[in-house]
């Protein structure tokens, strides 16, 4: 015999049981809901009490459900993405579905966000979200509708669609003047600052030097930064030399924000080198084989922005 109504657990802490349960992560969780992530986690709470059961195990990089947390997401999570799609359609369409675009967060920073605008003023009629996030999301069970994803050629999604590759460059503030960088008086005195990421060993300067040839140089000092567009910026500030990825820098090139140095004599300005040996790039990715229109218009946009004259 089913429980009475009055029995059931409240709306609130079942919907911030499912956002957690589809993100595995209280934080993530706390950002769809616009709520703080103690909110959340006292939504949890109340759903384990009234239940009388762990639903959650808390790990150190998010959660994992127990037994007992699986069988009610599997039950919870399809009547709640029924009521969702039920909600939206009740409006009689006066509210608008945006279109959810995924990427990271350096593609956003220094490509995405500086042509949006352009993308806004043509297509009034579309709503646009814009998920910046370093993970591969799941674009089915997070809602989103595009991703630019960078990986190699045989990785790429079934569908999906080149923007661009990744030729590296040196780049820095335009007031820098001196001999060529491969002398060593001159590149001791410089501060180089490195992409801290060991999945991406091309965009570091150990990889690029002994590429070069100069590995027997020694830089001034080294910064780190976990997030490309702030190392990006730094070089912008004049805080140092960077390898920029020339489509996401070319903006700032044009605009004589950043300047491209040569390395030295053997080294020309806009050499490719040391790229993994397969071929890496951008891709755009669709969730759906059967788009909106909405969502067919970014895409569009996206690949016409894509194209050498936006570069």
């Amino acid at each position: 015999m089913a429980v009475p109504l009055h029995r059931l657990p409240p709306m609130d802490a079942l919907r911030g049981f499912v956002a957690v349960a589809r993100r595995m992560s209280i934080t993530a969780a706390a950002e769809d809901l616009h709520l703080t992530q103690s909110a959340v986690s006292r939504q949890i709470q109340t759903l384990e009490a009234r239940l009388g059961c762990q639903l959650l195990v808390r790990e150190y990089r998010g959660v994992r459900l127990t037994e007992e947390g699986r069988r009610l997401f599997r039950s919870v999570d399809p009547m709640m993405r029924e009521l969702q799609e039920l909600v939206e359609t009740l409006g009689g369409g006066e509210q608008r579905k945006p279109v959810t675009i995924t990427a990271s967060m350096g593609v956003v920073g220094l490509w995405l966000l500086p042509r949006l605008g352009d993308f806004i003023a043509r297509h009034p009629e579309v709503d646009v979200r814009v998920a910046a996030n370093n993970r591969v999301v799941d674009l089915d069970t997070e809602g989103v509708d595009l991703a630019i994803r960078y990986c190699a050629r045989r990785a790429a999604p079934e569908g999906a669609i080149e923007l661009f590759g990744d030729e590296i460059i040196v780049v820095g503030h335009p007031d820098w003047q001196g001999v060529a960088l491969d002398h060593p008086d001159v590149f001791a005195a410089q501060v180089l600052l490195e992409f801290d990421d060991p999945d991406h060993p091309w965009l570091q300067w150990s990889s690029h030097l002994g590429s070069a040839g100069l590995n027997h140089l020694h830089p001034a000092r080294l910064v780190r930064f976990n997030q490309y567009d702030q190392l990006i910026q730094a070089a912008v500030n004049g805080q140092g030399l960077a390898l920029g990825r020339r489509a996401l820098v070319a903006d700032l090139l044009r605009e004589g924000r950043l300047r491209e140095f040569d390395l030295g004599e053997g080294v020309p300005p806009g050499r490719s080198f040391n790229l993994p040996a397969q071929k890496y790039a951008h891709w755009l990715v669709q969730a759906s084989p059967s788009p909106s229109d909405a969502v067919r218009a970014l895409a569009r946009w996206l690949v016409s922005q894509a194209t050498p004259s936006h570069e």
